[in-house]
């Protein structure tokens, strides 16, 4: 299974990188076409597969093509790929807000996987969703959710509308974490600590709980409560957490951010 990457960016050398860690395929079988000369020379010289700044016949070798530019840059790609196409090519997009019929419509392409993965994909700790068109095989579905799960979780979803929501959760969601985060850093400082004290605390106990949530089958709410005794001080935070109606306002945050996928992709 010969694959190529266009773009060699941070998302496409982190895919480049994590096919041949997990053994999935060999360097031979991996090409990128990165048009930044110099990107394209580090490339090579880190020896990620075959790095090429031109297309060319190389384009017609891959049995999937991961369109990993950025969406505004489709429409000069398009033409660019279509000399070398062949029909039983697979195109699996990871830009952002564009459709699988826009793709369809713009390279003639019938097998098409649209995929949304998150910056954590970049340490292997990722999550992506991904919607194959019909014309893809039950066989070429498996395969594709083996090479997207080499960088953390990956989930095939039956609707190419629940983009938008794997957009507004997980696409988005690390800004949420950090966002929350941050915010007990600075409170930290202003308890005292150094900045640095109060990062690793905050780090350490988002790792540790996220953990410790995927070790039982406990909900959310239910470790609150082992963790909120009557009258203390985590029943103190989150009386003032629900004053202020945090929580639904967290969820209002991320049916806008939904929403705003729509609008971007009807744009």
């Amino acid at each position: 299974m010969n694959i190529l990457i266009i773009g060699g960016g941070n998302m496409g050398k982190t895919f480049a990188q994590s096919f041949l860690n997990a053994g999935i395929i060999s360097g031979d079988q991996l090409t990128i076409f990165e048009k930044n000369e110099q990107r394209a020379a580090e490339l090579n010289g880190q020896q990620i597969g075959t790095a090429h700044c031109e297309p060319g016949a190389y384009i017609q070798d891959a049995d999937i093509i991961i369109l990993a530019v950025k969406p505004q840059d489709a429409g000069a790609l398009y033409p660019v790929l279509t000399p070398y196409q062949r029909p039983e090519q697979i195109m699996l997009s990871i830009m952002a807000g564009i459709k699988i019929a826009d793709i369809r419509k713009h390279t003639g392409a019938a097998k098409i996987v649209r995929a949304m993965p998150n910056l954590p994909c970049q340490v292997g700790q990722g999550a992506t969703a991904f919607k194959v068109s019909k014309e893809i095989s039950p066989e070429e579905s498996a395969f594709i959710r083996s090479l997207l799960a080499t960088t953390g979780l990956a989930i095939e979803i039956d609707d190419e509308n629940k983009i938008d929501g794997v957009t507004a959760i997980s696409g988005s969601g690390p800004a949420y974490v950090f966002y929350f985060m941050e915010a007990m850093i600075q409170a930290g400082v202003q308890l005292g600590f150094s900045r640095e004290d109060a990062t690793q605390l905050t780090v350490q106990t988002f790792a540790g709980s996220i953990e410790l949530f995927k070790a039982n089958s406990i909900s959310c709410n239910e470790w609150i409560q082992r963790v909120a005794s009557k009258g203390g001080t985590t029943e103190a935070a989150l009386e003032i957490f629900n004053q202020f109606d945090v929580k639904n306002h967290i969820g209002k945050g991320v049916l806008r951010a939904e929403t705003r996928s729509k609008e971007l992709s009807a744009s």
